[in-house]
């Protein structure tokens, strides 16, 4: 597959060019990438309104990905979901507040889209919850809130898969979407290489309107890079839009470096990436295999994730991620239940046997008592999101904020999944979670701003 992007900025680069234009250090080697980092000169195209080489290799992606319509995020899916939202919430009723409904262990990103645009959320819970990053809403409980809803939905939010690994029934809810005429949105920002199984896992083949995939969570890519993907049958509106609503939520200057890894990316895709993906795939199924039979019980689970509950085997997250790195092995994300490792065709069979290796020589004790996380719960907000996010505000000791309105929900990334939204009153319950994952101050709003009780 041709790299219109990275083809041009090298051949520009090789001309030893004099530099009168951003960025300020003109090629200069710091980092050593400087030669390849440009801003939109002739012929490089521009993001907010590409028409030529970097429209050229969003069509490459869509093609490899299978979808309608792709455009590239040098910022993450963080700005691929605001756009989503905003596309999906263009058409409500003048005058009216649209209402998504969206399952509760959202990202911050989602959170923050919804408040800027003055998004009414109607927060999906399922029956069952253990953990804050998980959320395992089934095609009957989406079903049940639409059926019941008062207010026209102008679209459906789900994360799939989660920071653990889960992943939804997504055809399933895309089913239910479709019998209602409603957009299903999907945060897959761990799941940009479920494109590249066969036969292909991904939202998009699986029947949602629009998704988001972090390009450098799962595929060979810089950080940053990311797209927002729709569906051939989406809305024609959606992907007319989509560009200058990107632009919206973005920087003027996106990078240059991201956005040639994305190119680049697309090369290695269509080459032997599935074929090198499916190697790790079995390389670490026959690990997850080894360590059941060393006694550590292990959830299902995506394919490229290996997500260790660590308490039932006898340590906190936060000793077995030490232990690991003692051994130089460092991970994605740990908690008190929990340590999660992701992996990519790019770690080595090497690396992948000493990861097998270091967990199994770690003895097994007596379990540890299974925590009881206080998971948020349905809430009647005191204020609006919007309006409590744009509120003054001022920060105060977690514990001293019970029974506040919290003005920006704090976590930090990784879950970045919001224990309190903008708008509700911090509870017992929340202040307690809050303090779990290290949150020992909070955003409150300020008192002459706050509705009275």
């Amino acid at each position: 597959m041709n790299t219109p992007i990275a083809d041009f900025v090298r051949a520009y680069a090789e001309k030893n060019p004099a530099r009168f234009h951003m960025p300020a250090h003109k090629g200069c080697a710091i980092l050593g990438c400087e030669a390849l980092d440009i801003t939109e000169i002739d012929g490089a195209d521009d993001l907010s309104a590409a028409h030529g080489i970097i429209a050229e290799s969003e069509r490459n992606a869509a093609s490899l990905f299978g979808v309608g319509h792709t455009f590239y995020s040098c910022e993450g899916s963080t700005l691929a979901i605001k756009a989503m939202l905003a596309l999906a919430v263009q058409g409500a009723k003048k005058g009216t507040v649209p209402t998504v409904l969206a399952a509760r262990n959202a990202h911050r990103a989602f959170v923050f889209a919804a408040a800027l645009l003055d998004v009414n959320v109607a927060w999906l819970y399922p029956k069952e919850r253990a953990h804050l990053c998980e959320c395992p809403i089934t095609p009957a409980d989406l079903e049940s809130a639409l059926r019941t809803s008062e207010a026209p939905v102008a679209a459906c939010y789900v994360t799939s898969p989660d920071y653990l690994g889960n992943r939804l029934d997504i055809a399933g809810l895309s089913a239910v979407c479709k019998r209602y005429g409603v957009p299903l949105l999907v945060d897959n920002a761990h799941g940009a290489y479920l494109a590249f199984l066969s036969p292909s896992e991904h939202p998009i083949a699986l029947g949602a309107t629009m998704c988001c995939d972090s390009a450098h969570k799962t595929l060979p890519a810089l950080t940053g890079g990311a797209y927002l993907h729709i569906s051939a049958d989406a809305p024609a509106i959606y992907a007319q839009n989509a560009r200058s609503l990107l632009s919206v939520f973005s920087s003027t200057s996106p990078s240059y470096l991201i956005l040639q890894s994305l190119d680049l990316c697309n090369a290695i895709l269509s080459s032997d990436y599935p074929k090198a993906l499916a190697h790790t795939i079995e390389k670490l199924t026959a690990v997850k295999q080894r360590l059941r039979e060393n006694g550590w019980t292990l959830p299902d689970g995506e394919p490229l994730k290996l997500t260790l509950p660590t308490r039932a085997y006898g340590y906190s997250g936060h000793e077995l991620a030490s232990y690991l790195s003692e051994h130089h092995i460092f991970i994605e994300f740990h908690d008190d239940a929990y340590a999660v490792l992701m992996l990519s065709p790019a770690n080595t069979d090497a690396e992948i046997e000493h990861l097998c290796s270091v967990l199994c020589a770690l003895p097994k004790k007596t379990p540890l008592a299974s925590l009881s996380h206080p998971i948020p719960t349905p809430a009647s907000p005191a204020m609006t999101m919007r309006k409590a996010l744009l509120a003054s505000k001022e920060r105060i000791p977690t514990q001293a904020a019970i029974g506040r309105v919290c003005a920006i929900p704090t976590l930090s990334c990784p879950p970045a999944i919001p224990i309190v939204l903008c708008g509700e009153r911090i509870t017992g319950e929340t202040a307690a979670l809050l303090s779990l994952y290290g949150m020992d101050a909070v955003d409150v709003v300020t008192e002459d701003e706050e509705p009275a009780k």
